[in-house]
Order: structure tokens, then C-alpha cells, then sequence
């Protein structure tokens, strides 16, 4: 399908969805939020890919948050909607199966800064700026921010972001876990590019059992999350990659992994 808002752009394994609307500083309108859900829906059902990169154009935003002439709209029966909206979208990048790289080159806030928290890895630029800042606009984080937060930082430092609404650099960001690196504004697409490469040479069924142990594992008791881990242990076990990785290791060659 086409789209207004956003571009889809598959080659080798790799996917790449750009936000662009640059103009809006990329702003969450209603139309791009559902472009976005359509785009990763697609790319979930796309065996071919392996890694996603979730960019945007312009160079001074990820996404700058909420389309304001549009939020102000809302009551509270729209209201609902629209954060549930956000809630699905958020959800089904973080559970995509894939990873997917958040691209940050400058403003990351209110839904921005929520979905690049959904992202499996976040890379920005020293200029990045991110934050929760709906609080100045009379309402709360709508897109799961209040509770992705929490679970990436200390519950107080998330505390402090959305009830002051600050806003804060990329390496204060990093210092907290809210980015994972951080890199010279210009070298931020070649970053994320190495990046891609090296999460598409690892074995796919293996990187999907990491993200799941960690990201469902975290929600569990330590005895059931082990539990967890050690079903996801046992499955990649059966596969041709691991018996690859496991010869390459002991035949001292680099393993040449097939999905399988």
C-alpha cells in the first residue's frame, strides 16, 4: 500500500519505516499512527525480514509528539480511543518478534518518546532530547509511557519526568538506560546501519528467544521466569542454527546462520 505519512523500504532482511513529516516536526497525527501500525503489522508477517530501523526525515525529530490540532479535540470518550490507538501500536513493535532500532536524531517527546520506548534498541544523536512532557498540556503520557518508563528507569526519575514535564539530553538519556548509545549527529544513520547488519548475522529464532525471555520474563517471578528461560533454551536447542554456531565455535570459523 502507499502512504502519506510514513515510507516502507525492504531490502536484504532489513525493513526501514521513516516517518516523514518533517514540516510537523513529524508529529503524531491519527493517519501516521495507523500508516505506522499498517507498516509493522506488514513487516511481521514478512518472513524475509529479520531487522527493522524505525527513522524519520528531516533531521531535527523523531517524532516531536501528538498532532496538538488534533489532541485538543479530544474528550473522553475520543480520548479513550486515541490512546488505545497508540497502546496497539506501541505494543506490536515491542512484541514484533524482530528487533527494531529506534533512529533518534533530535526531538523524541509525548508519543515520540513513547514509541521510540517500544523499540527493541535505541540509538540517537548527541542532539536527541527526549521527554513526557503532556503534563504542560493538562493530561498524562497516552501511547503506554507512563509505564514503559518506569520499567526502563528508576521509578523515580520517571516519576520526576512526567509530573515536571522535563525535557532531557541525549547523554543524561543514556546515563539513566533510556537510550543505548549515543553517537556524533552525523554518524547516527551509519551507526544504526552497523547496528542492523550485526543484529541480521545473529541467528533470528535466537534473537527472538532473547527479546522474549527478557521483555516477558521481567513481568514474571524469578522462578517462573526461569521457567520461561529455560523452555526458550531448550527450543533454539533444536535448531540447525545452533547446531551451525555450536561446530563453528569448535571448528574456530565464523557460523553461517539460516533461519532454521
Amino acid at each position: 500500500m502507499s502512504y502519506e505519512c510514513i515510507k516502507l523500504e525492504k531490502s536484504d532482511r532489513l525493513a526501514r519505516i521513516t516517518i516523514n513529516r518533517p514540516d510537523k516536526l513529524n508529529a503524531l497525527n491519527i493517519k501516521t499512527v495507523l500508516e505506522l501500525t499498517d507498516a509493522f503489522t506488514d513487516v511481521k508477517a514478512d518472513r524475509s525480514i529479520g531487522v527493522v530501523i524505525l527513522g524519520s526525515e528531516g533531521g531535527k525529530a523523531f517524532a516531536a509528539g501528538a498532532d496538538i490540532s488534533e489532541l485538543q479535540k479530544q474528550d473522553m470518550l475520543s480520548g479513550k480511543e486515541f490512546s488505545e490507538r497508540g497502546h496497539r501500536l506501541c505494543n506490536l513493535i515491542e512484541n514484533l518478534g524482530k528487533p527494531v532500532i529506534a533512529a533518534i536524531p533530535g526531538f523524541a517527546l509525548g508519543g515520540g518518546c513513547e514509541i521510540a520506548m517500544a523499540c527493541t534498541l535505541r540509538v540517537a544523536s548527541e542532539k536527541a532530547k527526549l521527554g513526557q512532557p503532556e503534563i504542560n498540556l493538562g493530561t498524562i503520557p497516552g501511547y503506554g509511557g507512563t509505564q514503559r518508563l518506569a520499567r526502563l528507569i528508576p521509578r523515580g526519575v520517571a516519576m520526576d519526568l512526567v509530573l515536571t514535564g522535563r525535557i532531557i539530553g541525549a547523554e543524561e538519556a543514556k546515563q539513566l538506560g533510556l537510550l543505548n548509545r549515543v553517537v556524533p549527529h552525523d554518524e547516527l544513520d551509519s551507526a544504526v546501519d552497523e547496528l542492523a547488519a550485526q543484529l541480521l548475522s545473529k541467528p533470528p529464532f535466537a534473537l527472538q528467544a532473547n527479546m522474549e525471555a527478557v521483555l516477558h520474563g521481567t513481568e514474571l517471578s524469578y522462578e517462573e521466569a526461569c521457567r520461561v528461560e529455560a523452555n526458550l533454551f531448550a527450543m533454539t536447542c533444536g535448531t540447525e542454527d545452533f547446531s551451525e554456531g555450536m561446530s563453528a565455535f569448535l571448528e574456530k570459523r565464523e557460523a553461517t546462520f539460516k533461519g532454521r
